[in-house]
């Protein structure tokens, strides 16, 4: 006898649930990506976005609770300092476009397996991760004034990735 998976009770294939544990830190990866900024602000970047990941293990949706719990599981606890390497896709626009298209996938698949409420969940929880990452720290300006607090192709990207989440 052997125990299923969340995922399968959850009514989610293998696959299906690599998509949805997947999508949270892809969409860290391209919301950082979307202006070039220094190592140091990347890593604030970084660790904003993986706070909003780690954080939603303790949601009210049984999904992103799984969802939050296996992604954590998968690249690290940042309260425990385990914490993935930072990545910088060589051609940003190229992985922004894949994510935005995995995103339309999830938000498909979502409303055929999920709740109303689980999906809507998931969908808002995406969008809190690209704000944390795209707020976390200023670009351009001088020893941190002047700057931009969220740029246009930062905006760009979230208005984007609210487009393929709304279906």
């Amino acid at each position: 006898m052997t125990d299923e998976p969340l995922y399968a009770k959850l009514g989610f294939t293998d696959a299906e649930w690599g998509l949805l544990v997947g999508l949270p830190h892809a969409v860290l990866t391209a919301a950082s990506a979307a202006t070039h900024d220094s190592a140091r602000k990347t890593r604030a970047e970084s660790a904003a976005g993986l706070g909003r990941i780690s954080d939603a293990r303790a949601s009210a949706s049984t999904l992103v609770t799984a969802v939050a719990t296996a992604a954590v599981a998968e690249a690290g606890d940042p309260e425990l300092g385990e914490e993935p390497p930072v990545i910088e896709p060589a051609d940003p626009a190229g992985y922004a476009s894949d994510v935005l298209g995995r995103a339309a996938e999830a938000a498909k698949l979502l409303a055929a397996k999920a709740s109303v409420a689980d999906a809507e969940t998931y969908r808002h929880w995406l969008l809190e991760i690209t704000d944390a990452v795209v707020g976390a720290a200023s670009t351009g300006g001088l020893l941190g004034i002047g700057g931009e607090a969220v740029t246009e192709d930062e905006r760009t990207f979230r208005d984007h990735l609210a487009g393929a989440l709304a279906g």
